[in-house]
């Protein structure tokens, strides 16, 4: 048993974090494993002078990801921000990936998140 098989969002949120890097692509800041309240968030960018809270999730089912937009919300309160993201990989190997890439925005408490699923 290696070190990260107790945190299956390690793979995940490295390659999150190497893409976002190239995004911002010195115009901006990616902060990882982030202290927001009583979680921990796991990325947060910071461009333009925004800050954009990102949750990543493993999809382990539907009240996985309800929890994770609640979760998300959560800390754009924290954070005081407009816009908040969570991308939700689905490791399902039944399932086709025209099926698993999507996006979409959802509305809680009146926070607008952009769940991205890969």
């Amino acid at each position: 048993m290696n070190k990260y098989s107790n945190y299956p969002e390690a793979g995940p949120l490295l390659v999150m974090q190497a893409f976002l890097q190239r995004v911002v692509n010195g115009g901006g800041q990616i902060i990882r494993d982030m202290a927001s309240g009583n979680g921990r968030l796991d990325l947060m960018m910071i461009y333009n002078d925004k800050k954009y809270p990102i949750e990543l999730k493993i999809r382990y089912g539907k009240k996985y990801v309800e929890d994770g937009l609640v979760q998300t919300a959560g800390y754009m309160d924290l954070h005081c921000c407009d816009e908040g993201w969570m991308v939700v990989f689905d490791r399902r190997k039944t399932v086709k990936w025209t099926d698993k890439l999507y996006i979409k925005k959802e509305t809680v408490d009146g926070k607008t998140v952009t769940i991205v699923g890969a």
